[in-house]
């Protein structure tokens, strides 16, 4: 298996109405490698995204992100840490870090990606040096469609987990720090 290999991890539990999230991944540099040496850590991370607290029909993106950090708080990840040691600059923060992971909730709009990569790339190799690996949650094309049509929930424009795994190797001389792409999908 290469560091890019992609993977679906499917969840057995079940929500709203029979609706069964799953959840694709993809590796890049070598990132479930890294993260199987922490499984604690990757377990918690699958959990927490197939939490049956989470009901589809609910998920709008804000309404998800609150869900998230909620949930992530709760099993001890650290909401908002600085990317940068100037604690005056709000919008360089990642959204959680635990146990030298870093994890980036990416539904926001898809122009946010590279801003989105750089804060796991200075993470890792600035002086603050807090995080081997990282992990960027996003939601699948399928997943926003279905999302939109059966429940009217606006995910249009939305960063998804096919554009990530298309461009990230792209960024290979750019960032070098393991990336592990997570996919929610129906």
């Amino acid at each position: 298996m290469n560091g890019n290999d992609i993977n679906i991890v499917e969840s057995n539990k079940l929500l709203n109405n029979m609706i069964m999230i799953r959840l694709r991944t993809f590796s890049y540099r070598f990132a479930e490698q890294v993260l199987n040496s922490r499984l604690s850590i990757k377990q918690e991370i699958e959990e927490v995204l197939t939490d049956p607290k989470i009901k589809v029909n609910e998920l709008t993106r804000p309404y998800f992100n609150k869900i998230l950090d909620g949930l992530f708080v709760t099993k001890g990840w650290t909401p908002q840490p600085q990317v940068f040691p100037e604690p005056n600059d709000p919008s360089a923060k990642m959204d959680f870090i635990k146990d030298r992971v870093g994890v980036e909730v990416g539904f926001g709009h898809g122009s946010f990606i590279g801003i989105d990569l750089l804060k796991f790339q200075v993470s890792s190799y600035s002086a603050l040096d807090q995080i081997d690996v990282g992990v960027y949650i996003v939601t699948t094309k399928s997943f926003q469609k279905y999302v939109t049509k059966n429940y009217d929930l606006k995910w249009e424009g939305s960063l998804t987990y096919e554009k990530v795994s298309k461009y990230l190797p792209h960024f290979k001389s750019a960032i070098q720090v393991p990336i592990y792409l997570i996919g929610i999908d129906i």
